[in-house]
């Protein structure tokens, strides 16, 4: 078993260098491409492309490149993008949970809120039933073990009322 085993090894050694190994390869020979386009005769003058003739050596090619860019704007530079209109304003939270934890917070502080759509605000140590809002196809409330969690459905205005310790607060929540 081990002189075939020896025999199959040896046919392999000698047929590995055969196959892998060639002779060196040269690099192909490259003609560089000359700088002047040449146009045919037989297309229109008006928007015709012009084609490029056969390199010949010793001349400098002049490829294609793409148009230079329009002029930039005074007071732009290059790399400055113009400003994007966003959708949001730039002191809008976006969809996020926002907690107000009641016996921590003064709320008479907290009068107003933006908040992008699919944004909760979490209201924890409040009783069932308390939290009303006056846009209620704008908001999914929801109450668990005294947390209200109101989730903005669409863009709008919401004015949220919560009675605190005898107090009733407003807090105007914009949602975008």
């Amino acid at each position: 078993m081990a002189e075939r085993t020896g025999r199959w090894l040896a046919a392999v050694l000698v047929l590995v260098p055969v196959t892998g190994c060639a002779a060196p390869v040269a690099p192909l020979p490259v003609r560089p491409p000359t700088a002047t386009p040449v146009t045919t005769t037989d297309a229109p003058a008006t928007g015709a492309a012009p084609t490029w003739s056969d390199p010949t050596p010793g001349t400098v090619a002049a490829t294609p490149s793409r148009p230079a860019p329009p002029p930039s704007t005074p007071g732009r530079t290059p790399r400055t993008r113009p400003p994007s209109a966003s959708p949001r304003p730039s002191a809008c939270l976006g969809p996020v949970r926002y907690d107000l934890v009641l016996a921590d917070t003064e709320l008479a502080l907290v009068t107003s809120l933006c908040l992008g759509v699919g944004g909760v605000l979490r209201l924890q140590g409040i009783g069932p039933g308390e939290v009303t809002v006056d846009q209620e196809d704008l908001v999914d409330q929801n109450y668990e073990a005294g947390v209200v969690d109101l989730r903005f459905l669409r863009a709008g205005t919401v004015v949220v009322t919560i009675p605190y310790e005898g107090t009733t607060y407003l807090v105007t929540v914009v949602v975008v």
